[in-house]
């Protein structure tokens, strides 16, 4: 599974509105990946150490986006060090990206943007040469999109091709009309029997018009089969239904 952490008090408070989330979603769609979850955090030490415990005690891939500079609301280098139960130290291939940015202005706050968790890779920065890093599957990007957005390219081309599908999962889907959702479980759990691979989803609206989005997603082929599964199924319980664009 793939994971975004999205930290800062600044889009939790609505002073800033997230942008990350979307480009997230394109990067991963393009690459044939989709994003299995996200979470929005604050600027609190305490809250960033208890969710990267959690996530590093898994095996999903996760991307961190903002916290890893060096002022003192940034806290998710310092969090990430202890929750994965190792020092931080400077790391010597930030150190030298760092003084090429800065040449003879370079000085110990600003080498303090290159102090990681010992056992981390760099992640290069082409904007502005300061790096953010890797730690196991985990990556943590600045918060700025000009930054973390190639960053992310980086990441995902240099170390995850290996997952990138030119056959990436469809969706595919009906718009019944008239049904409410209860009047359908039988037939979507008819569905999951049938199709277990798949994943199924109902998106029921009431706006402008009641109706429901009832579809599946997964492999193309069975994706296919099951949405006739689904339309058969309709169709016999009395519902109308049309093919969702």
């Amino acid at each position: 599974m793939i994971g975004a952490l999205i930290i800062g008090d600044e889009i939790l408070s609505g002073k800033r509105q997230d942008k990350h989330f979307p480009k997230i979603v394109e990067l991963l769609k393009a690459r044939g990946l989709g994003l299995s979850w996200s979470m929005n955090l604050p600027d609190d030490a305490d809250i960033l150490t208890q969710v990267l415990s959690s996530t590093f005690a898994r095996e999903d891939i996760v991307f961190s986006f903002g916290g890893i500079g060096a002022t003192p609301d940034d806290h998710t280098r310092q969090c990430a060090a202890k929750a994965a139960g190792v020092p931080l130290q400077l790391h010597p291939e930030a150190r030298r990206e760092i003084e090429a940015r800065f040449g003879a202005e370079v000085n110990a706050k600003r080498l303090e943007m290159g102090v990681f968790p010992v056992g981390s890779r760099i992640i290069p920065n082409p904007f502005n040469r300061i790096p953010g890093f890797s730690y196991r599957r985990h990556h943590f990007l600045p918060g700025f999109p000009e930054m973390a957005w190639p960053m992310m390219e980086w990441v995902l081309d240099n170390e995850y091709t290996h997952l990138h599908r030119k056959d990436p999962p469809v969706d595919r889907a009906i718009i019944v009309r008239g049904a409410g959702e209860s009047q359908l479980i039988d037939l979507m759990n008819a569905c999951i029997a049938h199709y277990p691979a798949l994943k199924l989803f109902s998106l029921p609206s009431v706006s402008p018009d009641r109706r429901i989005e009832l579809g599946v997603k997964g492999e193309e082929k069975l994706a296919g089969e099951a949405l006739t599964f689904l339309q058969e199924g309709v169709g016999a319980l009395g519902f109308d239904w049309e093919t969702r664009d």
